[in-house]
């Protein structure tokens, strides 16, 4: 293929995939929670670590990471304990992300608003050797965490005092899956965009609960789907000179949509098949025997 002829699309295709199968791995789990935008939260904190990349000379995906993950644990504390000003303090927290970017990258040396673009939006052209290195080192520690850990964190995600009276340190727990999110932030945002990270973590499992009905099934379609639609992003962006960020999320919603429609006749099937007292077209061999009990009695 003309596309893999050249080095930054095969750079930019292999950081597609991890994006693709980490986003929703840890989008699962803030979906559970009902902390669906706490991407969009920590994309803008992570503009922080991106200025400060410039400012330092040195890699901004780094960088970002280490301000992402600050700035979750930050969110998780004012979570626990900002009970009353909770929201006037995350408020601060992502609007001070977003101007200490700007400030940070027009301080730089030969800095401007314009190398801020590409880490907003994401862009195909400029991921580096050292950036593939970075994210494929920062996946292998959420593939790790969202499938090691997958007990655990869904039994917190789905309520935590019952994890909590299972033993489980919760807080610990919950700590471990705002540092995920934020490395999947930095992970993403060459691809996708810090601005757009947040649709890939979440609308593709909102697509996969359409169809699936456990867990497992959300995840692995979950995933699917974001693998296809960050490959089908980044080819189109390269062949329609597209952005490849908007490209993307543009797919995942057009992604949900069909899988929306798909699901409707399928839960009017469910509907009919409960109304009818249990699945159409059972064979007869699956149903219960019949036992006879000594006093000559039938029963089940």
């Amino acid at each position: 293929m003309e596309i893999l002829d050249y080095a930054f699309m095969q750079r930019a295709l292999l950081a597609a995939v991890l994006v693709g199968i980490t986003a929703p791995a840890v989008g699962i789990y803030l979906v559970q929670r009902r902390q669906a935008l706490m991407g969009d939260g920590i994309g803008h904190v992570a503009m922080t670590g991106v200025g400060l990349g410039f400012l330092l000379s040195t890699s901004p995906v780094w960088t970002a990471t280490l301000v992402s993950v600050l700035g979750a644990v930050l969110m998780e504390l004012i979570r626990w304990y900002g009970r009353t000003r909770g929201d006037i303090a995350l408020a601060m927290l992502f609007y001070g992300g977003m101007a200490g970017g700007v400030l940070f990258i027009n301080l730089a040396p030969g800095g401007s608003n314009a190398n801020l673009t590409s880490y907003l939006f994401g862009s195909l052209s400029t991921v580096s050797e050292s950036d593939v290195t970075a994210i494929c080192l920062l996946a292998a520690f959420v593939v790790l965490v969202a499938l090691g850990l997958r007990r655990q964190l869904f039994a917190v995600s789905q309520d935590e005092e019952f994890a909590r009276v299972t033993g489980l340190p919760v807080r610990a727990l919950n700590l471990l899956t705002a540092v995920t999110a934020a490395v999947t932030v930095t992970v993403a945002m060459r691809v996708v965009g810090l601005l757009l990270v947040s649709a890939l973590m979440v609308v593709p499992v909102a697509a996969a609960q359409q169809l699936s009905r456990s867990f497992a099934a959300t995840f692995a379609v979950a995933v699917a789907i974001g693998v296809t639609v960050t490959i089908g992003g980044t080819v189109t962006s390269y062949y329609q000179d597209v952005p490849p960020g908007a490209t993307i999320v543009l797919l995942t919603i057009a992604a949900f949509l069909v899988l929306t429609a798909l699901a409707a006749p399928l839960a009017r099937r469910r509907a009919r098949a409960l109304a009818a007292g249990g699945p159409p077209g059972d064979p007869a061999e699956c149903a219960i025997p019949a036992t006879r009990a000594p006093d000559g009695s039938v029963g089940v």
